[in-house]
Parts: structure tokens; sequence; C-alpha cells
């Protein structure tokens, strides 16, 4: 995004046909600063990719041990950032004055519970904190947040669907722990903040679901559990244009549902794997009981390791809950979103790029 300002003693080309040309001494471009934190991982990247194409002067918040193998970009800036440290935050905030700031950092798995609410509130509050202390508030303050953060909507009515001001319960700490960071954004009257919720997220980078993809191409199909779930997606590209225009848009305090509009079961991630695929499968189903089990036997060596299992269970508390459909007719009206990916195009992008970078 750049703004044009011409400053003095410009001269254009005017006339017919613009045939007389008049010199101008200046013309000076301001491209749109913006902060995107959580930068090297699969959503952060692809916001640094969504905001480049607009021509944003971006720069990438992340930790010293983080990865840059997805931010090769030359036009990057790079910025350390250490959430647990108010007062380092705060001088990197006012030497940089960001017009906005995209706050997507933050955990989706962790050996201990306590985890989530230390870096997905703590250190969000902290941030929040520091931007204040910095005395220079940005146009606006996205926030990622989660469907996790409200919990399903009923399990008994399936055409219910989440929808804003429905009483929230949050069914895991990870949910709990965005809610907190929500409503702590809530209090806020004088802060230019908005809340992205996005559904389940895939594409190109995403490895919690690539375990599936990769038993299918091994002609296995495995589910927990044998009823139907009603999901929620939405692919990353168009999450990242959401994510960018909801900064830049003038709608403030406000929070929005994500998804491509369409609700799915779990057997269609199968079916058009398949299809893309081109694999024929053994189909399974293992019971939500024996997988809650195993959830738990592989969660105990992480709280010694560090290395948290994909199979958690944080995970299957979300995965047997039978309804995440939600209602994106804010996000129509206010953004005019209209998705460019339904779950097969998504998977069939998302596929190809496994195979080429031999994930498949």
């Amino acid at each position: 995004m750049v703004e044009w300002f011409f400053p003095h003693d410009v001269y254009l080309p005017c006339g017919k046909n613009h045939s007389t040309i008049q010199p101008f001494n200046h013309l000076i471009i301001f491209m749109k600063k913006i902060l995107i934190t959580g930068a090297s991982g699969f959503v952060g990247s692809h916001l640094v990719e969504e905001a480049l194409g607009r021509d944003m002067e971006v720069y990438a918040g992340i930790r010293k041990t983080s990865s840059r193998q997805y931010l090769k970009d030359g036009r990057i800036r790079f910025l350390e950032m250490d959430f647990s440290n108010k007062n380092e935050l705060a001088k990197k905030l006012k030497a940089n004055k960001f017009d906005y700031i995209v706050h997507n950092a933050g955990v989706v798995s962790v050996p201990k519970l306590e985890d989530y609410y230390r870096v997905n509130y703590e250190f969000s509050k902290n941030f929040i904190e520091a931007i204040y202390a910095s005395k220079y508030i940005p146009n606006k303050f996205t926030y990622i947040s989660s469907l996790a953060s409200y919990g399903p909507a009923s399990s008994d009515d399936l055409s219910d669907f989440l929808k804003e001001g429905h009483i929230r319960k949050p069914i895991n700490t990870y949910g709990k722990s965005k809610l907190k960071t929500e409503e702590y954004l809530a209090q806020l009257n004088d802060f230019p903040y908005v809340v992205i919720r996005p559904g389940g997220v895939y594409g190109p980078r995403e490895k919690e679901i690539l375990t599936f993809f990769k038993l299918i191409n091994k002609n296995i199909e495995g589910y927990i559990g044998s009823r139907d779930q009603h999901l929620a997606f939405i692919y990353v590209k168009d999450l990242a244009r959401v994510i960018i225009d909801a900064t830049v848009s003038p709608h403030m305090q406000k929070a929005y549902f994500v998804s491509d509009g369409k609700y799915y079961t779990q057997w269609d991630l199968g079916k058009y794997a398949k299809r893309i695929l081109n694999k024929k499968t053994l189909r399974f189903h293992v019971p939500v009981g024996l997988v809650r089990s195993i959830a738990w036997l592989l969660e105990q060596p992480a709280k010694v390791t560090g290395k948290y299992p994909a199979l958690n269970l944080e995970k299957v508390s979300i995965l047997e809950s039978m309804n995440w459909k939600c209602d994106i007719s804010a996000l129509k009206k206010d953004l005019n979103f209209e998705p460019e990916y339904d779950l097969e195009k998504g998977l069939e992008e998302t596929l190809e790029w496994y195979k080429k970078n031999n994930w498949l």
C-alpha cells in the first residue's frame, strides 16, 4: 500500500495528449509500515507475502531462534522481539512507529497448560502495554484468535452456527487463553483493534494435517470416531487476504469469524485427497476413548523433553466436537469477502506443494 505525496512545485504532464511537460521538483512515496508478529510460522509467512504484494513496508517480528526459511524476500525487514520484556518492546515500537500491527504470534501446542496463558495471553498483554508505553498507537492492531475462543456450536442442533454474541464455551486451554486476550482487548475502549477468528487453516507449509495426507498417500484412511463432524476450513491465502483487508479497513473494535463460507465433514478431507492423489484406501475408525488414552500417553514424555506430540489431549477435545460451523455474514458485509478457494481447490494446491517440496 503506497501513498503519494507531492510537497511543492510539482508539475506533471498536461495539455492535449499530455504534450506540455512541466518539471516537478519532488515526489515522495510513503509506504504503509506494517509489523507482523509470528512471521516465521505457517500463517505468518503467508501474511508477509500478502503484505508485500500490496506494496507495504513489511517488518517480520520473529524470535532470535526463528527460522527464516520462508522469509527470503529481500524487501523484508526483521525485528527480533521478546514479548516477556515490555521495556525493550516499547523502545523498538517507538523507534519504528508502525502504521499497522498484526499480532499473529502465539502457541497452539505446549507441554505445560500454563504456557498457553503465558504466551497467548500474558505476552499479548505485554505487547499491547508496550504499544501504549511507546506513545505511538498504530492505525490498527489486528489480533489473530481462533474459533476455539468460542468453542463449538451446538452438537445437538447441527443447523446451529457460531455467531457473535453466543455464549462462549471454549473447550480447551488454547481456546480459553485466546478468549482471555479477546476479553482484555474488549476493555480497551480507545484502542483500534480488530479480532480475526479463523476456522481450520490449511495450505502450503502447514504440518499438522500433513500426517493425515501422508497416510492417504500410503493407501490408509484413518478417522477418530464415526460420527459426522461439521467443520469450517479456510485456505491460508484467503485468510491472509482477509487479515490484511481487515487491518487496513476502517472497521475497529470488531471481531470476525473466518471460513470459506461452507461446511464440510471429516470424510470430505479424505474424499478430495484420494481424488487428487489418485489413491484407493483402506478406511478405519479409532474410538475416541482409545485416542484420548493414546494422546495422554504421548504427552507424558513431552513434559520432560518439551517436544509436544501432534496428537494431544487439547487436540482430541477439538476432534471429538461435532459442530464448528461459523457465521461469516459480518465478514462479507464489512469487507466484501468472497473466498477464492473452497476445500477441494485449496487441497489441490496444497497437495501439489507438498509433493513438489517432497513432503509427500
